[in-house]
């Protein structure tokens, strides 16, 4: 895929090369009408100034844009701290959630507009074209999953260790039947379910391994709850995707008077502040919001120096914090 260039750009608007970089560069001299004709052709040939090549001249913005999803407390946290790590670098962030109104795409386009010198994203639900196009041009980088672009550096967790500690937790309280509720919500929602698949068949348990349909949000936690209360034999621990996902089911079972960790125990993943809360007390696997944040960092940093280097795969390390919502098996 050839990308328009300067040249292209002039050809178009019937001036010289030099006069497209002016008016790119918003130097004085160029007349108003000359602009116009200058920027409706780079329009019309979907131009955008590399970010690489203005990195070279002191005409920078040192802004980097965060694609996020202002519902999810974990990416939250993560956009807060890389506010203040990238600000002691000397960087700013530009701000793009993603909601129901506006596609990735509109949100890249948008601060691709605010001319950002990199692009961190958090759980690409779907192929994003102005993404992807971003990527051959400006650093990078994908949080929350495995995706392989050619392009772009990773940043996640490691979920097989984060599952395997909790499969592992909960067997050692007597749990055998331990039902996940996830796979939905893009790659890392199938990835995450992998996982819990992965770590049930190291402990001997893939034969007892069930996925309940959901993604990450409480809705999906409490539908898995309702359906688990239907049942007349009932698994005994049940693992979220989120921990929004297990607040959902907690209030479930609370309303049908079911005790936890008493009948059931519940664990979620991210450890977000809803986790820790005094009424929740949440069971949860750890992410390192700090270890994100530097790693995110540290990628784009090494990419503005060597933009051509082979792209990088960081996973951050898994905890198991234990709390109240986990506990021995119930007697049958």
């Amino acid at each position: 895929m050839t990308h328009p260039t300067m040249s292209d750009v002039a050809e178009r608007a019937g001036v010289s090369r030099a006069l497209v970089s002016m008016v790119m560069r918003d130097k004085p001299g160029p007349s108003q009408q000359s602009r116009e004709r200058i920027l409706a052709a780079a329009r019309e040939l979907g131009y955008r100034p590399n970010a690489s090549a203005r990195l070279l001249r002191r005409n920078r913005t040192k802004l980097i844009g965060a694609i996020f999803w202002m519902g999810s407390p974990f990416q939250v946290r993560v956009v807060e701290r890389l506010f203040r790590k990238a600000a002691e670098l000397g960087y700013g962030i530009a701000l793009g959630p993603t909601t129901p109104d506006r596609s990735t795409d509109d949100v890249v386009a948008q601060l691709i507009e605010e001319r950002v010198e990199a692009l961190v994203a958090f759980n690409l639900e779907s192929f994003s074209g102005e993404f992807l196009d971003a990527s051959t041009r400006i650093p990078t980088v994908l949080l929350g999953e495995w995706n392989d672009t050619g392009t772009s550096d990773n940043v996640h967790i490691d979920e097989d260790e984060g599952l395997r500690l909790v499969v592992e937790h909960l067997v050692s309280l007597g749990h055998r039947d331990i039902v996940y509720v996830g796979g939905q919500a893009g790659k890392v929602g199938h990835d995450r379910a992998l996982s819990y698949q992965r770590a049930m068949q190291k402990f001997g348990l893939a034969g007892q391994s069930e996925v309940i349909s959901g993604a990450f949000s409480e809705e999906d936690g409490a539908a898995a709850a309702r359906e688990i209360l239907r049942r007349d034999r009932r698994p005994t621990a049940l693992i979220c995707a989120g921990d929004l996902s297990a607040v959902g089911a907690l209030s479930v079972f609370a309303r049908a008077g079911v005790s936890v960790p008493g009948s059931i125990s519940v664990v979620g993943f991210d450890d977000s502040y809803v986790a820790s809360l005094s009424y929740n007390q949440l069971t949860t696997v750890h992410q390192d919001v700090d270890a994100t944040a530097d790693a995110t960092l540290s990628a784009i940093l090494q990419r503005l120096e060597d933009f051509q280097r082979p792209p990088s795969s960081i996973a951050t390390p898994a905890t198991l914090v234990v709390r109240e919502t986990t506990g021995p098996t119930p007697a049958r």
